[in-house]
């Protein structure tokens, strides 16, 4: 697993057919499944890689073996004086789900968050019905922080957002518990 820089339109191709895809479009994001058009997520892709502010990185998550382009994941807004941030990311064709790249991924970003940004902590959200997702992060070291109870309502119910966070300390202490 590598993560690279990616062209806006690189990207924007990948998006819009991950976007066909309900369940992926799901588990991204807590608006109701959509299709995007390659024009608009090339529109989108433009707008948002090419001027990323200093509050935001972006990265294309690529296989080593074939350099096979299989999702994203950013830390977002970015707030250097506390040290703060969150993070995204998404793992596009479901025969990619489940094979340990999204956990592979966020434990390289989690190192240039914490060694090359200095950053202090790392914050994200995930959905209740994501378990996959959860059991990921819960390996890259997040603990569960919160929830907000029955925030979403898919497939006639209602789902908690759960917060989950990780703090430099407790990285560097996994760091070392993984090379003693």
């Amino acid at each position: 697993m590598r993560l690279t820089a990616e062209e806006p339109k690189a990207m924007a191709e990948a998006d819009a057919r991950w976007s066909r895809n309900s369940e992926y479009s799901r588990l991204l994001d807590s608006a109701s499944a959509r299709i995007f058009s390659l024009k608009m997520t090339e529109k989108w892709s433009e707008e948002h890689l090419e001027s990323q502010s200093n509050r935001d990185v972006f990265f294309a998550i690529r296989t080593l073996c074939d350099d096979r382009l299989i999702g994203g994941i950013g830390l977002d807004g970015i707030n250097w004086s506390h040290g703060n941030c969150y993070v995204g990311i998404g793992i596009g064709d479901s025969e990619d789900w489940g094979k340990g790249y999204g956990t592979d991924a966020m434990r390289i970003l989690l190192r240039y968050a914490f060694t090359e940004l200095n950053l202090h902590r790392v914050s994200l959200t995930v959905f209740e019905y994501n378990p996959r997702g959860i059991r990921s992060y819960l390996k890259a070291g997040f603990v569960e922080e919160g929830r907000t109870r029955g925030q979403l309502h898919r497939e006639g119910r209602r789902w908690d957002i759960i917060y989950m966070g990780i703090l430099k300390r407790e990285w560097e202490q996994a760091q070392q518990g993984e090379s003693g």
